[in-house]
């Protein structure tokens, strides 16, 4: 896969497979791949997620974890890399809720960096959690995440290319744009 600018989202729920088949398909763009994680280890069990992630993933490919601006990193790689999966949008949006970014500005940096990877030399596996189909939250800062990760995951996927849900380790493409 060597698509210029391509987009593919990839989403679902809890332990669904996205991170797995982001992998997978992110073999088909080249040996030069880039993990972006955006997930902090905050704790033990967080600290486990990630070491089961990073097994799932051939260990030449480049990680880099927990930036501050990934719209930057995404820039940044140009010409060095040929695909990249950002892992995931969810986590990026959380840590922006936590650290008291508002409303407005958290929907102009998930644009800014939709727009950054619209812009990439290479493809961007983006994964993200569908977050709207469980139990509404019981707290105000819950809702308001889940509102907002609902409102990240609707500007990615009107900008994707491919979009993919994956339901118990079921990959189901809802989007496809023929390249060209």
């Amino acid at each position: 896969m060597n698509r210029q600018g391509w987009l593919i989202l990839v989403t679902g729920g809890s332990r669904s497979g996205k991170s797995r088949f982001a992998v997978e398909l992110a073999k088909g763009c080249g040996p030069r791949i880039v993990y972006l994680a955006t997930c902090q280890a905050a704790d033990q069990e967080m600290r486990q997620r990630i070491a089961r992630h990073r097994r799932q993933r051939p260990a030449r490919w480049r990680t880099i974890e927990h930036p501050a601006d990934p719209a930057q990193v995404v820039a940044r790689l140009n010409g060095t890399s040929d695909g990249l999966i950002l892992d995931c949008l969810t986590m990026y949006v959380a840590q922006l809720v936590v650290a008291g970014a508002s409303d407005a500005a958290i929907e102009r940096q998930v644009r800014r960096l939709c727009a950054a990877i619209r812009r990439a030399p290479y493809p961007v596996i983006l994964v993200t959690n569908e977050v709207g189909s469980g139990v509404v939250p019981e707290f105000p800062m819950g809702r308001r995440f889940r509102d907002l990760a609902g409102l990240a995951n609707q500007t990615a996927a009107a900008l994707a290319d491919e979009v993919y849900l994956l339901v118990a380790g079921i990959p189901t493409r809802l989007k496809e744009r023929s390249p060209g």
